[in-house]
């Protein structure tokens, strides 16, 4: 049917229609791959940067073993993180709603930044642009769960790996979250467990020549040396990588399946 045998009155409709449902305001021009290879489900959450939409409605429950395929923007810029130990099944529960990374207690959270400590992939897609998009895993607040990300296919310029040895296992008590069954669900990183400036890299410490390496940071270094540990962890862990599709795996390693319990 071409345009001109529509109505005037139609036809703004139609218009209308495609800019509200997302057809003409976000394109998906990159495809991320969030795969699940813990052994207990997990609820991955999105938060977008200032300026960017929210994707995949802000999060999505994800069975063991399971991947779901989401559509980003070509120049999409934000976060993602896994939440575990979820049940949103009371209403009436003014608790968080998970054990890590909860955002409010919402199932979708809708552009909310989870609650730390959780493992943080940053991302700065660049595709439309034709620029490398860079990334980053985070322990800046803290550790929930390994995670591994690369490219589609992959390359080894793209690929950040995965922890060598599990935090949570090893965390110290001082940094440890601790659930209702008396599990170690997260570990803190020093700034978010003390709140202190020579940690968080902040006020006279907020330079690389003030801020250095903590015993804590080391630790995390030690574990997850793709992953990023304080604030001016040196050499940059950033990864720069000229491609449309990415996938993010939590707990990619076997390891990862035999120390951790399900939740």
């Amino acid at each position: 049917m071409k345009f001109s045998s529509i109505s005037p009155t139609i036809l703004l409709f139609l218009i209308w229609h495609f800019i509200t449902s997302g057809k003409l305001g976000e394109v998906e021009a990159c495809t991320i791959y969030i795969n699940n290879k813990c052994p207990f489900p997990i609820w991955p959450a999105t938060a977008p940067n200032a300026g960017h939409p929210v994707i995949a409605n802000g999060s999505f429950y994800l069975p063991p073993g399971r991947i779901r395929r989401i559509g980003a923007p070509g120049d999409w810029s934000g976060r993602i993180w896994a939440r575990t130990g979820c049940n949103f099944d009371d209403p009436t529960n003014h608790k968080p709603a998970c054990e890590t990374g909860d955002c409010d207690g919402k199932l979708e959270c809708e552009g909310t930044i989870g609650l730390p400590p959780v493992t943080l992939v940053e991302m700065s897609i660049q595709f439309d642009k034709r620029q490398p998009s860079f990334y980053d895993v985070s322990l800046v607040d803290g550790y929930n769960l390994p995670v591994s990300v690369t490219s589609k296919p992959s390359a080894s310029k793209c690929v950040i790996g995965s922890c060598s040895r599990n935090l949570n296992a090893m965390c110290p008590s001082e940094l440890q979250v601790i659930n209702d069954e008396g599990q170690v669900v997260a570990c803190k990183s020093a700034c978010l467990a003390f709140n202190l400036d020579s940690f968080c890299c902040r006020n006279k410490y907020g330079s690389p020549d003030k801020c250095k390496p903590s015993v804590y940071s080391s630790l995390f270094k030690k574990s997850c040396p793709s992953y990023v540990t304080y604030a001016f962890d040196t050499p940059s862990p950033v990864v720069g990588c000229s491609s449309d599709q990415f996938v993010i795996t939590f707990c990619p390693d076997k390891w990862g399946t035999e120390q951790y319990s399900s939740t």
